[in-house]
């Protein structure tokens, strides 16, 4: 019995320390840098609208998520709790990646979410961003270049959505 329970405990160790590698995690790399231009301007989303950054002289939030990622579901759930969906004055627009318009409107349905929702199928609009990571929150002045890029896997990304 105590063979065993040395076995078990070496397997878990080896578990973990496996999963604290950096071989074994992607590298998170971020594309754009503050004071670039936003790589894409113009999108459609689920309702088949058409929205051009370039109409808007509002600040913007831009959020690449995907439905079934935790990190996403806790950052839309603490945004939807938050006055930040409700200013005037911020344009938001949720990127799904790897998503249909079917699963997002699913997702903005059941999340209450009250801004567009853009498909990214094949992640043509993530590539422009980033490598790996998500939820990254993208904030654009009202010239549409970057002023933060956060990604967010912490508890609540968006206290750190300050422009």
């Amino acid at each position: 019995m105590k063979t065993l329970k040395l076995v078990l405990a070496s397997l878990l160790m080896l578990t973990i320390t496996g999963c604290a590698t950096t071989e074994s995690q992607p590298e998170y790399h971020t594309y754009v840098k503050v004071g670039d231009n936003v790589p894409v301007t113009q999108f459609v989303d689920t309702q088949g609208n058409s929205i051009d950054l370039a109409e808007s002289k509002n600040h913007k939030l831009l959020i690449l998520f995907a439905t079934w990622c935790p990190d996403s579901q806790r950052a839309m759930k603490y945004l939807v709790k938050s006055d930040l969906h409700l200013s005037p004055n911020v344009d938001i627009i949720g990127i799904g990646r790897e998503e249909t318009n079917i699963e997002l409107n699913k997702f903005g349905a059941e999340y209450e979410l009250n801004f567009p929702l853009v498909a990214d199928t094949d992640r043509q609009i993530y590539s422009q961003f980033a490598n790996a990571g998500i939820p990254r929150l993208i904030l654009l002045d009202a010239d549409n270049k970057v002023v933060k890029t956060i990604i967010g896997e912490t508890e609540n990304p968006i206290i750190e959505v300050v422009w």
